[in-house]
């Protein structure tokens, strides 16, 4: 290969890729994983546009060689939606990249979402045989980078799907996140007549009011959304099911024949502690609801949504929505910004690539501690946090080791700004406006194998369902009630 490939044309840097891919693909495991470019982490820290970059097209297919292309494809059992995902692979590597997104958009929808936000490493690529070789997860091929490189080649340039006949059936879906837009597509593409109900005034759910810009833009799941309106979805916002209208409303008296009920799990959880009620304390939720979906970031600039300007926040929590809120906080202005977590960092839940991004931009991590009272000053705004510190006992239900308290470790931290992130379970709304609609003791709905409630012509899926789960999981349960509604609206034989 030339010293300056640059000096080549198009046509002459493939045939020297091919080139070289040829020969590394002998000996596919010397194949180093492919990094995934990413914004400076200084320059960053002000700027609410997307960190991770993506793959250049000779990284993705060097990555995609690293796939041994495995007989049984162990990747696939791990992937909520089954994508053939040996296949798409196979595909890169060719450089076939529109054949690739149509693999994976036999299953997913939402390929570009998932791409950036779904766990893969403890999915697909857990079970990856090139990880399991070197007995780490991070050595495993890169399926979600991969997804998104070729999503992304198609941004803005998918066909909208094919529309059967009218069926005269109506369908409602509550709630407009990524269940709730696999439920939409797939019933209007079987030609039901099908109405979308969002409760905030913009759809796309926790893609747009949860996941940061600087994670997932909200471009990308503005597509999806613009998809559904080519479809002849209807969408309606500011609609919240269970006060606007109820379930039986909607079925006995405007005439829908199936309603999916997709509302996540928005109720956010508190440590029930003292000083929850001071100003300058935030469940993540409206934290970041305020900053994602209504701007405040931009607050004086185009944006009425204020929100605290911070010195010091603590982000209690070691979730993926405890390192949102973190990031968040940092690019908010915040001088320091503590990640509060009462087990060590081997035990977060969070992404390793969140956990990493955070520490690259500064976030302060304090493990084994806890809050015990938040601190206020005589106006009520918080003015510290008293924390304990911990040690970690025998294993819990979870199995992660139990942390247990220090006594007599107390220590005042000083912050301003305290951001609870410590889950979240469901709104009780349905379940008071819904009789006889069956739920579980968290509250969630109980639902059968394929997404049908107690109640006839009454689905539900996602958070709803599951408690706190991911983006592909709520995807998956979409595609199976989709799959429910169709056969139970389809005529008699």
């Amino acid at each position: 290969m030339p010293t300056n490939p640059e000096d080549l044309n198009r046509d002459e840097q493939q045939a020297c890729l091919q080139q070289l891919l040829d020969k590394l693909a002998k000996d596919r495991y010397a194949i180093a994983p492919q990094p995934m470019p990413a914004q400076d982490p200084i320059k960053r820290r002000r700027t609410m546009t997307e960190v991770a970059l993506g793959y250049t097209e000779t990284q993705a297919r060097l990555e995609a060689l690293r796939c041994l292309q495995c007989a049984n494809a162990p990747c696939m059992e791990g992937c909520p939606v089954r994508i053939r995902i040996r296949d798409f692979i196979a595909e890169i590597a060719r450089g076939e990249y529109g054949a690739a997104l149509a693999i994976i958009k036999e299953n997913s929808l939402l390929p570009a979402v998932c791409g950036r936000v779904c766990p893969q490493e403890v999915q697909c690529q857990e079970r990856c045989t090139v990880g399991k070789k070197f007995k780490d997860v991070n050595m495993s091929v890169s399926i979600g980078r991969l997804e998104r490189y070729v999503a992304d080649l198609a941004q803005g340039g998918g066909q909208t799907p094919a529309v059967a006949p009218p069926t005269g059936k109506k369908v409602a879906v509550v709630g407009s996140g990524p269940g709730g837009i696999v439920v939409a597509a797939d019933t209007r593409r079987a030609g039901h007549d099908v109405t979308l109900f969002e409760a905030f005034h913009k759809p796309g759910g926790v893609m747009i009011y949860g996941i940061p810009e600087f994670r997932l833009p909200k471009a990308i799941a503005q597509q999806e959304i613009d998809v559904l309106k080519k479809m002849g979805v209807k969408i309606v916002c500011n609609f919240i099911v269970g006060r606007t209208r109820t379930i039986e409303q909607l079925m006995k008296e405007d005439g829908f024949e199936a309603v999916y009920i997709g509302v996540g799990a928005g109720l956010p959880k508190f440590m029930g502690i003292e000083g929850e009620h001071l100003v300058g304390v935030y469940s993540a939720n409206e934290y970041l609801t305020r900053a994602n979906l209504m701007r405040a970031y931009e607050f004086g600039k185009g944006s009425d949504t204020p929100i605290t300007v911070s010195k010091n926040v603590a982000v209690v929590g070691g979730g993926n929505v405890a390192m949102d809120a973190a990031r968040m906080a940092v690019r908010l202005g915040a001088e320091n910004v503590y990640l509060v977590y009462r087990r060590s960092e081997a035990e977060m839940p969070a992404r390793v690539e969140e956990v990493h991004h955070a520490k690259e931009e500064g976030v302060i991590f304090c493990t084994l501690q806890n809050p015990k009272r938040i601190l206020g000053n005589a106006d009520g705004h918080v003015v510290g946090m008293e924390c304990l510190r911990y040690e970690l006992g025998e294993p819990d239900e979870s199995g992660r080791r139990r942390p247990v308290a220090i006594k007599g470790s107390e220590f005042v931290m000083d912050v301003d700004t305290v951001i609870v992130a410590i889950g979240n379970k469901a709104n009780p709304l349905i379940q008071q406006t819904t009789p006889g609609l069956e739920f579980n003791q968290w509250g969630n709905i109980v639902v059968d194998e394929n997404c049908r409630t107690s109640l006839k012509g009454v689905y539900a899926g996602g958070d709803i369902v599951l408690g706190a789960a991911t983006v592909i999981l709520a995807m998956g349960q979409g595609r199976i009630a989709a799959q429910a509604i169709n056969a139970d609206l389809a005529p008699p034989t």
